[in-house]
């Protein structure tokens, strides 16, 4: 009499490997879909506007494309541009998991500026290994501080940091704007900005590239930040304040102690971003130094979900629109602010289409 045959006698060893990959991209699906079709009518929505200004969709995007990407010289651009934002957002994906709504990362960005210029002016014969290190430690003190200004005033006098935050832009690109033109002016000069840099306190590029050390520190960051925020018992209290602060304080987790660690955190990075681009890219210090990364990388932190790998993608996203609407605008005559317009769409649509599955899945 023959033996009954077991149906778990068929499955092959190859079955959990392919099973495991289906979860998997079911979870990619389920995490990506909605962002990726958000995106797709956001460029739909571009391709209308770009047709209303009298150009052709089909050769606007492709040039744009090509402008960001299309050499090793527009990829070098790309990189430069998105390293600002993503250490801003990196920072910013760490105040807004704890739901602290850091505004300032632009005012931040400006004051670890002008702590970074202020080594590099004052200790110009340091050797460039000393100088550099102690420029971006400076940034980051300067960064931080600004933070804690805010995180002082939420924690001890119940203000709220959106608030805070916002105005305290203002203040610091008014004092940066201030010492540029008058105790820090170059006296050989006639514009509101300060003497050059000498060469050791200047970025300098990496393996005869313009791409300089801040992008591998940016890069590094990206880990580091993803483990803070899954890793560390510092990440799961954060998370457990951006949940519900009330049961938060009830389980005996220092709330106030949160709300200054990430607004110092996120101020520190966004200093950090500051001092870099002034050492890469201006070698002085004066008031046009940022590119609204303060505030575009609000954007790239939402748009990357808050989760430190979506804000790489999110930040090369953001600069890839911005240096290939200099492509679009020079083959097409199309404004190169066309491009903010489409910035808008996208974050727009994914975050809108997310929110919807969201509630749909939702009980």
């Amino acid at each position: 009499m023959t033996q009954p045959i077991e149906q778990s006698s068929f499955i092959t060893p190859a079955a959990p490997r392919q099973m495991r990959l289906q979860g998997l991209l079911r979870r990619l699906l389920t995490t990506l879909g909605p962002s990726l079709l958000g995106a797709l009518v956001a460029f739909l929505i571009g391709a209308v506007l770009i047709q209303l200004a009298g150009s052709d969709p089909l050769v606007a995007y492709p040039a744009m494309v090509r402008g960001a990407f299309g050499g090793s010289r527009q990829l070098t651009e790309t990189i430069l541009k998105a390293t600002p934002m993503l250490l801003v957002a990196l920072g910013l994906t760490v105040a807004f998991k704890a739901r602290v709504w850091n505004i300032g990362a632009e005012g931040q960005y400006f004051m670890g500026a002008l702590a970074g210029s202020l080594i590099a002016l004052t200790f110009p014969t340091l050797p460039a290994i000393i100088l550099i290190p102690a420029m971006l430690l400076a940034g980051i003190i300067g960064g931080a501080l600004w933070g804690l200004l805010p995180a002082l005033l939420r924690t001890k006098r119940g203000m709220s940091e959106i608030i805070s935050t916002l105005m305290l832009n203002y203040v610091a690109i008014l004092i940066v704007e201030y010492v540029s033109r008058a105790p820090l002016r170059d006296p050989n000069g006639f514009l509101p900005e300060t003497a050059q840099f000498v060469d050791a306190a200047r970025l300098s590029g990496l393996f005869g590239s313009r791409i300089h050390i801040g992008v591998l520190i940016a890069l590094v960051l990206v880990p580091l930040v993803q483990m803070l925020i899954w890793r560390t018992p510092i990440g799961f209290r954060l998370r457990a304040i951006g949940s519900r602060a009330s049961v938060a304080r009830f389980a005996g987790i220092n709330v106030e102690a949160g709300i200054i660690f990430v607004l110092l955190f996120s101020g520190a990075l966004a200093g950090l971003a500051g001092i870099m681009e002034v050492s890469h890219l201006h070698s002085r210090l004066k008031s046009a130094i940022s590119g609204g990364y303060g505030f575009s990388g609000i954007l790239v932190a939402l748009l990357g979900r808050l989760h430190p790998v979506g804000v790489l993608f999110a930040a090369i996203f953001f600069s890839a629109l911005s240096i290939g609407a200099n492509t679009m605008h020079t083959l097409t005559g199309l404004p190169a602010t066309l491009a903010d317009a489409i910035q808008a769409l996208v974050v727009l649509f994914v975050l809108g289409v997310d929110a919807y599955f969201r509630l749909r899945r939702s009980p």
